[in-house]
This record gives structure tokens, sequence and C-alpha cells, in this order.
């Protein structure tokens, strides 16, 4: 059964005439004909009473018609939907977005983008960076804000931000006037570090560790004020991207003496299919103040 057959009796339907339904769809009255009989041959029923002067639709015919009424509704339907999505009048995004970023970068990427694409909305899951990469390898994500620290083989990148990591310390901590800090001088100190799977904890291990020392993990979590508020209680340091950290008056932050830094970047799955909501969204950022890097 093709469409074009269902195309042609439902004119016929409509004008009760072999010969009206050609002409309005420009092709000859065989070609009508021939189309209507083996619709009926393969439905194995009559669809048209051709017993009287003036073509009329059998029982069959009109139980079929309304059908094949209804499916082209929904046709239509769909190809004004695609058409929607292609002129970015709808769709939606899934965005992958770790704790630190989505705290002061995204908030900035979401407002210009919407301004610039009122209709398109955006899924937003908040995750580790580790953890994002792994859904948008999966596809099941569109497209998702990493730490560039570790290049994966199966995804497209392009740089937006790169930011120096501080330790954040109570006021009154000894150490708080020191213009830069050795990480090897907070060996005793009670860390407060993201869950495992964060590269921001993941960098922060591997510097201790090349400095002879294991930390003492006093609390994880990926809650960005549950760190700031623990630092000002005096519950332990922490590390936090510049950028966050300056935003606090109630506790210091200070650089380390050997400079640690998170390199943040859009990232889509290589070789998948992009759709024209992902798309707007990658060239957006390409487009902006936001990305610094041609895409790797």
């Amino acid at each position: 059964m093709e469409l074009r057959q269902l195309e042609y009796f439902q004119m016929v339907a409509k004008t009760n005439s072999i010969t009206r339904a050609a002409e309005q769809l420009h092709v000859s009255q065989s070609t009508v004909t021939l189309a209507i009989q083996r619709l009926e041959d393969e439905l194995n029923s009559p669809l048209l009473d051709r017993s009287q002067k003036q073509l009329s639709l059998t029982s069959e015919g009109k139980v079929f018609i309304q059908k094949v009424s209804d499916a082209f509704n929904l046709l239509q339907d769909g190809i004004a939907e695609v058409n929607n999505y292609r002129q970015l009048k709808k769709g939606t995004l899934k965005v992958g977005v770790p704790p630190m970023i989505g705290s002061y970068l995204f908030p900035e990427i979401l407002a210009g983008f919407k301004k610039h694409y009122p209709n398109l909305d955006l899924a937003i899951f908040e995750e580790s960076s580790f953890y994002i990469r792994q859904l948008l390898e999966k596809g099941e994500l569109d497209i998702g804000i990493v730490n560039l620290f570790q290049p994966s083989q199966l995804l497209e990148t392009l740089s937006i931000a790169n930011e120096q990591i501080v330790v954040c310390l109570p006021l009154t901590h000894q150490l708080a006037k020191l213009s830069t800090i050795a990480i090897e001088k907070l060996k005793e100190e009670p860390f407060i570090l993201f869950k495992a799977g964060a590269y921001n904890r993941q960098i922060i291990l591997e510097e201790c560790r090349k400095h002879g020392f294991d930390p003492h993990i006093i609390l994880a979590t990926d809650q960005i004020e549950t760190m700031k508020g623990s630092v000002i209680k005096g519950v332990g340091i922490c590390f936090l991207m510049e950028e966050i950290a300056r935003r606090g008056t109630e506790y210091v932050s200070i650089s380390l003496a050997n400079p640690l830094y998170l390199e943040f970047g859009l990232a889509w799955k290589k070789d998948r299919y992009l759709s024209m909501a992902v798309q707007a969204f990658i060239n957006f950022i390409r487009e902006s103040s936001f990305a610094h890097q041609n895409p790797s």
C-alpha cells in the first residue's frame, strides 16, 4: 500500500468522481483508476460503489476513508513538527552540567542562549564531569560541559573556561595571611572535597600524592555552599575554582604555590547526528565570548 494510492482515494472520496480527482491531482484518469483498483485488491474489499451514475463510497470505503483522513492529519502534524524543529521553533536539549560550572558560568550561558532561541527548552542534568562524559559517550545526553583534563576519543570538544583552583581557609586559620600556599603545608589539614568522580577532587588528590601524602578527607559533597559553610565554621579546607571562591567574604581563598587549573569545555559525541537545536547551541558557544579555543 503506497501513500500515493491513499492520496488518490482521498481525492476520489472528496469529489465523488475519478475524472475530477484526476484533474485536481494533475494525473490521468487511468492512473487514478489503477491506483484505486490496486488498493481494493490489497484490502480485498470494494471501496467505491460503481453501480450508480455518480460514484459513492461503499460501507467499507466510508470506514477506510476516515482512517485515511486521520492518517493524513497525523502526517501533516508530523511535517509541521519537523519544520518547527528545523526552524528552531521547537526542541529540547539534554545538557549535562558539573556543579561548579552550574553555579556560576552556566546561568550566563543559559540566559544568552534563551535570548537567541526562546522556543528551545533545555533539560539540565547536574552531574560530575566524569559521569557526564559517560552519558555523552553512551548517547544519553545531547551535549555537556566536561573537564578537559583527560581527552576522550569519542567526544568533540570546545574549550570555554580555564580556571585556577584555589584553597579556601577559615579567616582565623594560621595560614590565612599567606599570599600563596605550598600544598605540602596542608598535609595535616582536614580536606573537604567533591565526591568521587569529580576532576577537581582527582587533581587535588594527585597533587597531594606527588608531595608524599594522602589527605584526610573529612567531608565529600557536590554542594558548593556546603563546602563554603563548612570552611567558615572551621570544619576543614576546600578547593574551588577561583571565580567561585572569590565570591565569598567569610573565608580566605589563596592560590597554590604550584598553580592547578581546571579547563572546561562543551562536549558532544563524535559521528552522532546533531539536531538543529544541538547545532544551534554549539554555534552559539563558538560565536560567543565563552569559547576561546577551536574544537579538538
